[in-house]
């Protein structure tokens, strides 16, 4: 199987365990071939922790989950130097928290204070973590999956500018259709019942590590036009001089989004494009994502937040107003 194949095939093993939500699946496909830490939020219950699961499940892959909580360490999610008596006499052994694996889950990460969230930092970026001036590398394959409920509920530390700037794209799970409802229930149920009985049989391969290495090299290689690098450019100068499109979006927008958000634009749609068998990137892929990568970037006034204008609102203004290449 060709690595577009093999991609496919793991969106689709997705989509039989998460009904009605299609959009989040593409969304975290989309950020394990493009290299870069997603940041799922939503109400409880909507399935963002089994999403993620079930990429891990059906990808050959090391998942380990982190559900933060308000008395957690930043050792609890590095790991800490631990002192062993051998024969050979006292030493200290570095004992690798769950952060080191290749898909981690942190799960509620806004219900751990800010120390607990920054021990993520350097692990999301650098793709390392040092402990007693000692550097420990990740694994090729390495993505932080973390969830978060709404800031407006009880007990939630939002996350800083700084912090959140480092997520390639901030996805929102909603409430599915009636229709989904329905099937949610006859496929949990089904579990269930699959589960009594003793399972449903043996369950197909993993889709390899290799695949993921293998569709990003072919990522690398879609042709991106000067003019799209453009179109992209000026949608992230949009959000920064919002004056020079609408007195609305000045009004609105208190600060714009960073380089990392033209990158991850770039990115983004370059896989989006790859997803849907194209070998270059058109503004649909440039639309389709740029929500995602924006949404987190946008910093909205508090007249915008008066007026209960919304940053998706405002994201939608800011395509509606740039022109297209």
């Amino acid at each position: 199987m060709t690595a577009h194949e093999q991609i496919t095939a793991l969106q689709e093993r997705m989509g039989q365990s998460i009904i009605g939500q299609t959009d989040v699946i593409e969304r975290l496909v989309i950020g394990l071939l493009a290299n870069g830490n997603l940041l799922i939020e939503g109400l409880p219950g909507l399935a963002k922790t089994r999403a993620v699961k079930a990429m891990s499940k059906n990808l050959e892959a090391d998942f380990s989950r982190i559900q933060f909580t308000p008395d957690l360490l930043p050792s609890d999610v590095t790991g800490t130097e631990v002192y062993h008596q051998t024969a050979e006499g006292a030493q200290f052994r570095f004992e690798a928290g769950p952060i080191f694996a290749n898909i981690v889950l942190a799960d509620e990460i806004n219900r751990a204070p800010a120390k607990v969230q920054a021990a993520l930092l350097e692990a999301m970026e650098e793709r390392q973590v040092t402990v007693a001036g000692t550097t420990h590398k990740m694994p090729p394959l390495f993505i932080v999956m973390a969830t978060q409920n709404p800031i407006e509920q009880e007990g939630t530390y939002p996350l800083p500018e700084a912090q959140m700037d480092r997520f390639l794209m901030h996805v929102q799970v909603l409430y599915p259709p009636v229709e989904d409802e329905v099937e949610v229930i006859r496929l949990v149920r089904g579990e269930e019942q699959d589960t009594h009985s003793g399972g449903r049989g043996k369950a197909p391969p993993a889709i390899p590590q290799q695949a993921v290495f293998d569709a990003r090299a072919e990522i690398g290689q879609i042709h991106v036009a000067d003019a799209m690098d453009r179109y992209m450019a000026d949608l992230v100068q949009a959000s920064r001089t919002p004056g020079a499109l609408s007195e609305d979006l000045a009004r609105w927008i208190e600060i714009g989004a960073s380089p990392r958000g033209s990158l991850a634009l770039d990115k983004c749609s370059r896989a989006h494009a790859w997803l849907k068998g194209r070998d270059y990137v058109d503004p649909a892929d440039v639309r389709a994502i740029v929500h995602d990568v924006f949404r987190h970037r946008i910093a909205l006034s508090y007249e915008a937040q008066g007026d209960a204008v919304s940053i998706d609102r405002v994201i939608d203004e800011i395509v509606s107003l740039v022109a297209l290449p």
